[in-house]
């Protein structure tokens, strides 16, 4: 939270630009100022550049309560003022004095009027409040005003009894919100969420739909973006040095300049092997929330760093105290998307007749909806596995000249894979659950506390349980591609010691392949719109938290059809 605090750091103050997110959303004013989550949108992007000059503090104006001739139009910018017993903070853009002596605070807007000409209710409120912390502070004010830039129109709000009485009952409504733990529920349909910067988090149109329950009327609008503009960097060019220069992270080899990309498109920095990143490059990430993920020179993902970590404390409390019945679960429905989503892929892709493994998967899939302990659960996804992976081949080319039989010896084996087919699948496997790491840190959940997978020394094993369902979709379907496009060969691979692993330039080929079935699109099976791979899963992680933190009753796995 923002504003002035108290000893035992309880905010005794609520800014004003908050109290504008209130009127516009309760639940958006929830999420950014109790539960300290943002994100930025072109909106956002676009008010920023409105206020670069008005954010600037300078100019002066006369001190509360003296009339100076002098100062008659004289403005102030970026000033902050705080009344305790309005329990409001703000700072005004611009605060000017008139010919008579009076003060108006000025507040800058990007957009425009409502279509009367009026000031939007939200605005209006916002600025009425720097009014009235002014006067608090002892400056003579009787109306305010807002710019709105888009259409360069000056709306005068008068300081009455009127709109003073609405903007305190505005302010104690919501600290009355604020002492609420939980958010309040998200709009149903309104055409306030579309453009909203939060909209990716709150998810108003997923939730109220899996409330509703009724696939024709529950189905949301088109107002997530499929795929975030940032993509994850991979560097493996062992002995690299990644730094930065002005707005771009620059890769050097020696004297020589590998790549050079710019800071706003980077998703993950992800290191592979004995590759060097500066100090410099570090603070700068974090300051934007980009984490830095690091792999062995084999793949393995063995670290990731990042910033301060999410303030959403709620839901890793919700993670941490879970009941053991919500726990089972939830890693029931994840295990029975895994293995509906393995059979899907099966049934698709042989190239043999997979019925009796179809039905075997379609039948352990139903014993999976009743299993009352964690333990059965396990034998069970033991046993779908087993059947899966013995028909895994079945669903490859002979055209690959990537040996297949020892796969179907060995069966999936890992640590280290000995065969070809387990290097890709582990690869695979490795990049996915590095991706639910980042996705899980970045919604607010501990990654290495699971629900399914029990927590274990260096183990993300959150992570590990929202991959699940997401192993056959997005590896296994990535190493199926890889082989049957002939992507990778087996010149790609080097074995010793009883282990196989990827070559650099395999390794390379998975990562475009990998890349590109996340940035794949897909109708989503429950909400109807057009997403990606990536987006999809941030959708679960978040899902997941609104699960665990009462909003959804259920968790509801992703699945294929």
């Amino acid at each position: 939270m923002s504003g002035e605090e108290s000893s035992d750091e309880v905010p005794v103050t609520v800014p004003a630009r908050m109290v504008n997110e209130f009127v516009y959303c309760p639940r958006l004013f929830h999420l950014e100022w109790v539960q300290g989550r943002f994100a930025s949108n072109d909106d956002v992007e676009a008010g920023l550049y409105t206020h670069r000059v008005v954010d600037r503090p300078g100019g002066s104006i006369s001190d509360p309560g003296v009339k100076d001739d002098a100062m008659a139009g004289r403005a102030a910018r970026s000033v902050w003022v705080t009344s305790l017993p309005l329990r409001v903070t703000a700072k005004v853009d611009i605060v000017r004095s008139d010919h008579r002596g009076a003060t108006i605070p000025v507040d800058y807007k990007k957009g425009h009027p409502d279509p009367g000409g009026d000031p939007w209710p939200s605005d209006r409120v916002q600025s009425v409040l720097q009014a009235l912390v002014l006067r608090e502070a002892g400056y003579d004010v009787h109306e305010a005003e807002i710019w709105y830039v888009e259409t360069r129109q000056r709306v005068t709000i008068p300081i009455d009894d009127a709109n003073e009485a609405e903007a305190r009952a505005v302010v104690d409504e919501a600290w009355r919100v604020a002492a609420d733990p939980e958010a309040p529920p998200p709009l149903i349909d309104s055409p306030k969420c579309p453009r909203c910067s939060l909209v990716g988090i709150c998810l108003p149109d997923e939730i109220n739909a899996l409330r509703r329950r009724e696939a024709d009327e529950a189905r949301p609008r088109r107002i997530v973006p499929a795929d975030p503009d940032p993509k994850p960097v991979y560097i493996q060019e062992q002995g690299a040095v990644v730094g930065v220069r002005g707005e771009r992270l620059q890769i050097h080899l020696g004297k020589e300049l590998l790549a050079s990309i710019r800071l706003i498109d980077v998703g993950q920095l992800c290191l592979q092997g004995n590759v060097n990143i500066t100090p410099q490059v570090m603070r700068e990430l974090f300051a934007r929330e980009v984490p830095v993920c690091w792999y062995s020179y084999g793949g393995w993902f063995t670290g990731i760093a990042q910033g301060l970590p999410g303030k959403n404390v709620d839901i890793r409390r919700a993670q941490y105290i879970v009941d053991h019945d919500v726990a089972l679960g939830v890693a029931r429905r994840m295990i029975e998307g895994k293995i509906r989503n393995s059979r899907t892929l099966l049934r698709r892709n042989s190239r043999v007749d997979a019925s009796g493994k179809v039905d075997s998967l379609a039948a352990l899939g139903g014993k999976v909806r009743s299993a009352g302990r964690f333990e059965t659960l396990l034998g069970l996804e033991g046993a779908a596995a087993r059947v899966y992976f013995s028909a895994f081949t079945h669903m490859l080319t002979s055209d690959t000249d990537v040996p297949t039989g020892q796969f179907d010896a060995n069966g999936r084996s890992r640590r280290p894979p000995p065969d070809p087919v387990n290097a890709l699948l582990s690869f695979g496997y490795s990049l996915l659950v590095k991706d639910l790491t980042v996705t899980a840190l970045a919604v607010g959940f501990d990654p290495y506390f699971g629900l399914y997978h029990q927590p274990r020394f260096g183990r993300p094993a959150l992570a590990l349980d929202l991959a699940e369902e997401f192993r056959p979709l997005v590896a296994e379907s990535m190493v199926l591609q890889v082989l049957n496009n002939g992507e990778v060969t087996k010149r790609d691979f080097v074995s010793r010691a009883g282990g196989c692993q990827l070559e650099k330039s395999g390794r390379r080929a998975v990562l475009r392949a990998y890349e590109r079935r996340m940035s794949h699109e897909i109708k989503h099976p429950l909400f109807g719109y057009r997403t990606s791979y990536r987006r999809a899963i941030e959708v679960q992680c978040r899902l997941l938290a609104a699960h665990l933190i009462g909003e959804l009753d259920e968790y509801t796995p992703f699945v294929t059809r």
